[in-house]
């Protein structure tokens, strides 16, 4: 019974990552922002599938999936109060740069960044596992940590991630 589990974990696993393997890259119109499109529906959809490799790694990742999860909500509340409106995240981060929110802790533009930041530490983290699987997990988590999130994290959340990385190291064997 406990090996059937641990296959479904490992198929559910394996579903989420090959679907945010095939994230479709954003156009860059330059300086024009009135041309970019960043369907918001579909970035939330990736955020969830993030949220769900976090949960089959377990819930030593407890923190940043809740960190996540707010974040998601923020943009899914304001995106709800107007979904035509808001059915591009550009809009979002235009509205509260013209309302001067957008630099604000709880704003969309600062969860909309953090989500990002979030995504690039899944796929580096995601791209060194299934490029050397053999490669030993501390090292694939802390080199993909060093070049996503450290630069943004202060000192505390940097001792935080040293603290419990040998906890959710062991767990991330699953994938």
């Amino acid at each position: 019974m406990k090996r059937k589990r641990e296959m479904e974990k490992r198929s559910e696993l394996r579903s989420a990552i090959e679907e945010l393997s095939m994230l479709a890259k954003v156009d860059q119109p330059g300086d024009n922002l009135d041309a970019a499109r960043i369907p918001t529906d579909s970035f939330l959809h990736v955020c969830t599938l993030i949220l769900q490799v976090l949960d089959n790694v377990g819930p030593t990742l407890a923190v940043l999936r809740q960190d996540i999860h707010q974040n998601i909500q923020r943009l899914e509340i304001l995106h709800e109060s107007d979904p035509t409106k808001y059915s591009n995240l550009i809009e979002i981060l235009k509205k509260e740069d013209s309302e001067g929110n957008a630099r604000k802790g709880t704003s969309c533009s600062r969860a909309f960044l953090w989500l990002t930041r979030s995504m690039d530490f899944t796929v580096a983290l995601l791209q060194r596992l299934v490029k050397d699987s053999g490669q030993n997990m501390e090292q694939a988590v802390e080199e993909s940590y060093n070049i996503t999130l450290k630069p943004w994290h202060g000192w505390i959340s940097s001792a935080a991630f040293k603290v419990f990385r040998p906890v959710y190291e062991s767990q991330l064997l699953l994938i």
